[in-house]
């Protein structure tokens, strides 16, 4: 037996004193027109409906003619929302094939000369990268001190 879950309408759209042509996206990607039916139906003949959303495709549940919610089988809810989380294992070959890209001799090498380089150098090249994020001039004298505010 089919499950059934409820979940919310994807696309609602209306035209000038027309009723409102509901859509979504199936698992296929095709787009694809939503038969509509009135919250009070579904209490009176939830049996029928419930068959017509296992079978015919989903159906949307309205209030006041506002649509609230989207009646679906389960299967067609797993494939909806399946293929939109990564698995896990997906997401641990991307992290490995990243962290091999960042392991190669030139980055090696620079973070070594990172790491050992002493204070003053460290400090020429925050002062140049300041500039060039600036756009100020990448060479010349220091940087003066800014003056401190009075307390």
């Amino acid at each position: 037996m089919d499950k059934l879950v409820t979940v919310g309408i994807l696309s609602a759209s209306t035209e000038e004193s027309q009723i409102s042509r509901l859509t979504y996206r199936n698992s296929q990607g095709q787009l694809v027109d939503l038969s509509s039916v009135a919250a009070t139906q579904v209490k009176n003949e939830f049996g029928s409906i419930l068959e017509k959303a296992m079978h015919g495709g989903p159906v949307a549940i309205t209030r006041h003619e506002t649509p609230k919610a989207v009646l679906l089988s389960y299967d067609e809810f797993l494939r909806l929302t399946e293929d939109r989380a990564p698995k896990l294992d997906d997401l641990s070959q991307e992290f490995d094939a990243l962290l091999l890209r960042m392991q190669t001799l030139k980055v090696k090498q620079g973070m070594d000369a990172a790491f050992n380089a002493a204070p003053a150098r460290i400090g020429r090249a925050a002062v140049t990268a300041v500039r060039r994020a600036s756009g100020s001039r990448s060479s010349g004298g220091p940087l003066k001190p800014r003056k401190r505010s009075a307390k």
